[in-house]
């Protein structure tokens, strides 16, 4: 690892917040005040890439000894890099590029965070304020173009706004719901002179998240609660986001009601914990579905009832009233009509809620609706050997079990691309600590996962990190391949290499008559010689034997460390809940009491879809999507 990877990840890793009294009065430019500014919230990594437009702001970062400056291959990459690291280590994220494409190539990035409501700060470089508007070389309206995509933005206008703006921007980004906020920088307005002076406050009428739920609303929820006979607690990323693992644990002890999470809300609550039911929705368990499907109240704890949770829906949790707790109020009955609404940050409400509990000498939920969870967990499982996969093939689900039981779970972090490896890796890694768990949940972005698992690196340098891809998602990004060597991070990828663009192949084999259009990847690149290109280490498994032994040899290296893995393109991921189908309309699921094997697919596979088929019933219509 080179010294300046060791610098920065050691300090990415300790730094806390910033001080800024060493700047106070001082005669700057706007340039140097925006790395003084950054260094007073603490932040002392970056990632980015340098312009024409932003080359005033790198000249001030090349004097900066508290600012490590990370130089991605490309502007997505960047801000990927800087959301793995946000999420990895709850900071906010910052990215820094120029204008013009250098910002537009942004957009992406910014949207991933945006759904998955993660914080980042993004600096733009802009073409000098007098030529705004007039189409002046690399000059996009950056502002407008991220408008639906981020939770705030700024065009600076003058230098006397400059640190305000700043200050504004990080306690945005990471108070209330996280998200992206953008900073656009004139550059005439970064070579102005000016007197700093940062904040000590943030004052925004406008802006005033709840933290403590209404002391009505939690005793109405302790109501529901206390004469629930079928609760299920529907866990959302909002766990990870406000900390509220610990209180989440302490109210499904204290109550014993059954847990199922969402994509992005793995790790929040401990997988080998037996109340632990897993993921749910389209291609969640059959049983954590059923659950849902016969609860009688749902408690919704930063969660958004996602089309790809929910199905259609109408017959989501049909018997279920619905306790929804999230710090957002625009998502409370957004999706589904709420009972007891509760505006609130999670770990504070959750806290309230077991309070009052407590005092009231709540009894447990009953047992016998844990043994029936329990009964449909071994009857329903995600897979077994007996389903007569090709013995002298890797079986994908096997190779993310094998790769789970080799990891530490207190101390890696899994990171995802996005088709059929993500949800193998969400259905079969396990996740014990918050944090532990990366993916694009909202956006979907193929590309996000290898640069994110970078930044993740960078922000835990101790901590094992493992990207899972596909071969179509690594390629989006694959030229951060270079940003890794160069720092010597040993990132590891393993490949669910099946030569096709396995989720869209999979929905045109069930319900497109097998009609593969454009789905189908040549063998190139030669993933092994590319590695090599980039200086990394790297093999190819096709036989299950052994892979176990390059899992080994893998995780020992100490430098990044590519592992492509030869799948068959026939792989489908099961259980599925097809396109407008409700949670009960389960396709491949194994059914024990049958004898292993999977059922409800004959139906549909190959079968083709109309076009009412997509269509997931609620307030508002929605396309499927595949990606």
């Amino acid at each position: 690892m080179t010294e300046i990877s060791r610098q920065a990840i050691v300090r990415g890793a300790t730094a806390g917040p910033g001080s800024h009294t060493e700047y106070e009065g001082k005669t700057m430019i706007g340039a140097q005040a925006v790395v003084a500014s950054l260094e007073a919230e603490g932040v002392d990594l970056v990632f980015g890439y340098p312009g024409g437009q932003a080359i005033k702001i790198y000249d001030a970062l090349y004097d900066s000894t508290k600012i490590t400056h990370v130089l991605a291959r490309h502007e997505q990459g960047a801000v990927h890099e800087a959301d793995g690291y946000a999420r990895a280590t709850g900071r906010v994220g910052v990215a820094i590029v120029t204008s013009g494409p250098g910002a537009t190539n942004t957009v992406t990035g910014i949207a991933t965070a945006y759904m998955d409501s993660v914080p980042l700060v993004v600096i733009t470089g802009q073409v000098p304020r007098g030529v705004i508007g007039t189409d002046s070389f690399q000059e996009s309206d950056i502002v407008g173009i991220t408008m639906p995509v981020v939770k705030h933005s700024y065009l600076l206008q003058s230098t006397d706004e400059l640190t305000r703006t700043f200050r504004e921007a990080f306690h945005i980004a990471s108070t209330g719901r996280p998200g992206p906020v953008l900073i656009d920088v004139p550059s005439d307005l970064a070579s102005e002179e000016m007197v700093f002076h940062y904040p000590d406050s943030v004052s925004l009428q406008s802006y005033k998240p709840t933290y403590k739920g209404n002391a009505k609303q939690v005793k109405q929820a302790v109501n529901y609660l206390k004469s629930a006979k079928r609760p299920v607690l529907y866990v959302g990323g909002g766990v990870i986001s406000s900390g509220a693992s610990n209180e989440l644990v302490e109210l499904a002890d204290l109550m014993q009601i059954p847990v199922v999470t969402t994509l992005m809300a793995k790790g929040g609550f401990p997988a080998s914990h037996p109340l632990n039911y897993g993921p749910i929705g389209m291609h969640g368990s059959k049983y954590a579905n059923q659950m849902l499907t016969e609860s009688d109240l749902l408690i919704a704890c930063g969660a958004r009832f996602s089309d790809r949770v929910t199905g259609r829906v109408d017959q989501f949790a049909p018997h279920a009233d619905v306790i929804h707790i999230d710090i957002d109020p625009a998502e409370i009955g957004k999706v589904r009509p709420v009972q007891v609404p509760i505006v609130g940050d999670l770990k504070n409400v959750l806290a309230s809620i077991t309070a009052e509990l407590r005092k009231q000498n709540a009894k447990p939920a009953p047992a016998a609706w844990r043994e029936q969870c329990e009964s449909w967990r071994e009857r329903w499982p995600f897979y077994h050997r007996s389903v007569g996969d090709d013995p002298t093939e890797i079986v994908p689900e096997m190779a993310m079990s094998l790769l789970s039981e080799k990891l530490d779970p207190h101390n890696s972090i899994v990171v995802t691309e996005v088709g059929q490896h993500q949800m193998w890796a969400a259905q079969f890694i396990d996740r014990e600590e918050p944090r532990s768990w990366e993916s694009s949940g909202g956006l979907g972005t193929m590309g996000f996962g290898f640069p994110a698992s970078i930044g993740a690196k960078f922000g835990c340098p101790d901590k094992q990190v493992v990207c899972v891809a596909g071969d179509g998602s690594f390629q989006m990004n694959s030229q951060e391949m270079a940003t890794a060597a160069i720092h010597e991070l040993p990132v590891k990828v393993v490949i669910m290499d099946n030569r096709c663009l396995g989720m869209v192949h999979q929905w045109q084999k069930l319900f497109y008559h097998e009609r593969y259009s454009s789905t189908l990847l040549d063998s190139i690149p030669d993933f092994v010689k590319l590695a090599a290109a980039y200086s990394w280490e790297a093999e190819r498994v096709t036989d299950p034997a052994d892979l176990s032994a390059a899992y080994d040899r893998m995780l020992a290296s100490d430098k990044p460390y590519l592992l492509d893995v030869s799948i068959s393109r026939d792989q489908n991921v099961y259980p599925m809940v097809a396109p407008g189908a409700g949670l009960n309309d389960v396709i491949g699921a194994i059914d024990i009491a049958v004898g292993a094997v999977r059922t409800g697919g004959e139906e549909h596979e190959g079968r083709g879809l109309s076009h009412t088929d997509f269509v997931v019933q609620g307030d508002d219509d929605k396309e499927g999507g595949a990606r």
